[in-house]
């Protein structure tokens, strides 16, 4: 675990070393606030709540998340550094958690500097700041499998534009799988389908968060999606070894 954290601490502070972290930050954070305050009607509402800001969350990062793990691998089999990186005393599994949790760590950031939005409901009313909390907890998640999937499909190409676009392509799907769209047409045909859809569904799982309710199928369904995806990531990076 230690060499995770090595790793997870070289990757934190590269991310402040180029203007990546500022355009994600910036972008993020104007994205964030102009959905919040005009399309998801946050004055219309009348009520003091994160509601319209959660609700894009999945959205953005549906976007954002796959331009921040398009880097993560495929920018290090372009300039060769890869090799030389899977030849230190670490293992493949070592690699991608050190990577995923700076990535994760830096998505964590991005989130607490939204607290101007969460200072403006306490100032406009009385919000029920423990809903709030478990929200962003349900972000973090988010952010969390996005990463995960990302950086996997990072894992198979050196190119930067294709890993973002089959990363976007990817977390669409687990995205929209839940929508209603998707499980009223599989519904009337595979009623079957439908349902593992749904359990399949980041967007599902993530609705119980924002509610305030940590549910345990919730819960696990991130960790073990999160596990998975990086498991993945840890067999593609010893097959491009062996090669």
């Amino acid at each position: 675990m230690m060499a995770a954290l090595v790793v997870a601490r070289r990757e934190f502070a590269a991310y402040f070393a180029t203007p990546v972290a500022t355009v994600f930050i910036v972008i993020f954070l104007v994205l964030s606030g102009a959905l919040t305050f005009t399309l998801g009607g946050f004055f219309a509402r009348g009520q003091a709540d994160l509601i319209p800001f959660f609700s894009f969350i999945p959205w953005l990062f549906l976007f954002l998340v796959p331009a921040l793990t398009m880097r993560l691998w495929a920018e290090e089999r372009r300039l060769g550094t890869i090799e030389l990186l899977l030849t230190l005393p670490i293992t493949a599994g070592q690699a991608v958690v050190g990577k995923f949790l700076a990535a994760w760590a830096f998505c964590a950031v991005a989130l607490l500097l939204t607290f101007p939005i969460w200072i403006t409901i306490n100032l406009l009313g009385s919000p029920d700041n423990g809903v709030v909390l478990t929200g962003y907890l349900g972000c973090l998640l988010v952010a969390g499998a996005y990463l995960a999937v990302g950086a996997a499909i990072s894992a198979l190409t050196r190119n930067q534009v294709i890993a973002f676009v089959l990363a976007v392509s990817a977390c669409f799907i687990f995205a929209a799988a839940g929508s209603p769209v998707v499980t009223e047409f599989l519904s009337n045909r595979f009623p079957i389908l439908a349902d593992i859809a749904r359990g399949l569904s980041v967007s599902e799982h993530f609705g119980g968060f924002t509610r305030g309710v940590i549910a345990a199928k919730d819960f696990v369904f991130f960790a073990s999606f999160i596990a998975f995806w990086l498991f993945l990531n840890a067999v593609i990076l010893e097959h491009k070894k062996a090669d």
